[in-house]
């Protein structure tokens, strides 16, 4: 499964997801557009890089999700609404199996994100100012920031209409996703 994140407008970003074989799906727009890192991609990276499989990405992978058809998807309006119950009665059957990762995922993207801001100077709510990184969590979280900070300056140049590409479970996106998507390198 392949999983972009684009730059949709100037405050604006969409997830899609691929399949092999199926229509795309996509979330547009995405919630929590921020300048340096967007939420999904937090959430993406914390998946990836942690191997949690049912989480948001592992329950797309998997066929599930809350990812909805693209409006180009060809066929009638029946033929996706069946496609669309379908989704949400395997995200029902993902839900059930999931044994707290999907909890776990939104736990660690949240101390992820605060981690990355403090330790990039970059804007956060007031309320985390004083929420300390569990010892527990800790490792976890190095290994997503180390990642975060890879990422962060590639999101923060893409311009409108860019992207970065991962396929699932890759934490690094695909080598010619950024540069290939925002112009020439100089």
């Amino acid at each position: 499964m392949d999983v972009s994140f684009e730059r949709t407008g100037e405050r604006r970003y969409a997830t899609v997801v691929r399949l092999p074989g199926r229509n795309p799906r996509r979330m547009d727009p995405a919630p929590g557009y921020d300048d340096h890192i967007p939420h999904d991609l937090v959430h993406y990276l914390v998946e990836a890089e942690l191997g949690l499989t049912f989480g948001v990405f592992g329950r797309a992978a998997a066929g599930g999700g809350d990812f909805n058809q693209t409006g180009e998807t060809p066929g009638d309006p029946r033929r996706r609404a069946r496609e669309q119950r379908r989704l949400k009665k395997r995200e029902a059957f993902l839900s059930r199996s999931d044994h707290g990762e999907m909890a776990r995922s939104e736990h660690l993207a949240g101390l992820c994100d605060l981690a990355w801001r403090r330790r990039a100077g970059a804007r956060r709510p007031a309320w985390s100012e004083h929420r300390p990184i569990p010892p527990e969590d800790g490792p976890a979280v190095d290994r997503v920031l180390a990642r975060l900070d890879e990422l962060a300056p590639l999101w923060h140049a893409l311009p409108v209409g860019g992207s970065l590409t991962f396929t699932w479970p890759r934490a690094a996106p695909n080598p010619a996703t950024p540069r290939a998507e925002t112009g020439p390198a100089s």
